[in-house]
């Protein structure tokens, strides 16, 4: 039996007016018959100086080298729109590239796309590693500091990086981080005449001219206390700059539970102190955002270098008290309250910010504002819990327990039509 479907209006067999084309540093050596011959058809041919001498001897049309800034030269293929375009990308379009960005303004039915391997790909094969067990991380025009959370002991990772200097730089932040042991590995040029591969030690890493197209490959070493960031909520208290305001590990575990972080939602953390829950949100899932809202600004200053050193430089700071400074601010999935929630409009002003079906949490540690909770609780349901927390500390010659302030915790989840009070 044949299960028929309704054809989707996107995959049109109508002609593409674009073409993006992915392109090795063979140039057209690596391109099939027809990726060669969109190029030779085209009236504008748009890409970087390097793709548009690659493919050189195909073109006959117009060329365009990317402008600055890019989005400059989105708009002048968009207006070439109805004609034959090509636009030249480096390797696979859609991993990291070029592809990515022009389809958010153009419809699947209008391109048609020849991909080459990513230099993921081309790293991976070099090295004889499975590339779905294999961390890959693209370093190019973004923060160093995002490798830092797949730094764990045996991890292998491929990081692209933004030129000749990157191989240096990501050298010395595993060295500073403890993973100076760590075999360093640089390919440059994949797949050209120029290709060079070489092996190195991160901590004694002395490559002076490397190729500006690179990808380093790092087989990780962690010495005895490398930073070493655990994969589950709750990391180590030691491993935050605070000045004691932080939420503990055990009680930021429960939080991080109760809050129930999904894929590409927005958190703000009201009342940050370190940063902690943010950064852990943050570091749940790569698609996750944060924004931390402090209005000491030596603790902002603080939030700001923990996100740095825990590889979410994208952790947004809003340096302000609540409830003003949450003005203006895009609307969140999730709230915690962790800092002054008992203050006039706080409390009021997250819960109307909040999304229908949003989750809010808020943690009390003070009988002000564990009597906000209970009144919330009262008013609104949701969930109430109280969570003490003991450790093991001398006691003299002998061991015993000491307990830490008991703190209440209250979980709420907006209805799709929130109702203000219970009926």
């Amino acid at each position: 039996m044949r299960l028929l479907s309704t054809p989707d209006p996107a995959l049109s067999t109508a002609a593409p007016w674009l073409t993006v084309v992915g392109i090795g540093e063979d140039g057209l050596a690596g391109l099939g018959d027809a990726a060669k011959a969109a190029i030779a058809a085209a009236e504008h041919v748009f890409g970087g100086a390097r793709h548009l001498e690659l493919a050189d001897a195909a073109i006959r049309g117009a060329r365009h080298a990317w402008l600055s800034p890019f989005e400059r030269s989105v708009e002048a293929v968009l207006a070439a729109r109805g004609h034959p375009v090509v636009v030249l990308a480096s390797g696979d379009p859609f991993f990291y590239g070029v592809g990515v960005t022009l389809s958010r303004r153009i419809k699947r039915a209008e391109m048609r796309v020849f991909p080459a391997p990513s230099a993921f790909s081309l790293a991976a094969s070099r090295m004889g590693w499975a590339l779905q067990d294999t961390a890959c991380v693209s370093l190019h025009g973004r923060p160093l500091d995002l490798i830092r959370s797949h730094l764990h002991p045996g991890s292998r990772i491929l990081a692209l990086t933004s030129d000749s200097d990157g191989p240096a730089a990501l050298a010395a932040l595993l060295t500073e981080s403890g993973f100076g042991a760590s075999t360093f590995i640089v390919l440059e040029a994949l797949g050209g005449a120029r290709e060079r591969v070489s092996h190195h030690r991160a901590d004694q890493f002395s490559l002076a001219d490397a190729d500006m197209l690179n990808v380093c490959a790092v087989e990780v070493t962690a010495a005895e206390g490398a930073r070493v960031l655990a994969c589950t909520p709750g990391r180590d208290d030691s491993l935050f700059e605070h000045d004691g305001q932080i939420t503990k590990r055990e009680v930021r575990a429960l939080t991080l539970s109760a809050l129930a972080p999904r894929r590409g939602e927005l958190l703000w953390d009201i009342g940050a102190g370190s940063g902690s829950i943010g950064i852990e949100w943050m570091l749940a899932d790569p698609s996750l955002r944060a924004i931390a809202i402090e209005g000491h600004a030596e603790r902002a200053a603080r939030i700001r270098r923990n996100a740095k050193d825990f590889g979410v430089p994208g952790l947004a700071v809003i340096e302000g008290a609540a409830p003003q400074a949450l003005a203006g601010l895009a609307a969140p999935d999730a709230v915690f309250i962790g800092g002054g929630g008992s203050e006039a409009g706080v409390m009021d002003a997250a819960l109307a910010g909040l999304k229908p079906g949003g989750r809010l949490v808020a943690n009390a540690v003070t009988t002000e504002m564990e009597a906000v909770l209970l009144a919330q609780h009262a008013r609104l349901g949701g969930s109430l819990v109280r969570i003490d927390i003991a450790r093991a500390s001398p006691v003299g010659q002998m061991t015993g327990w000491r307990p830490a302030m008991p703190v209440t915790q209250w979980s709420w989840v907006k209805p799709a039509k929130h109702i203000e009070d219970k009926e």
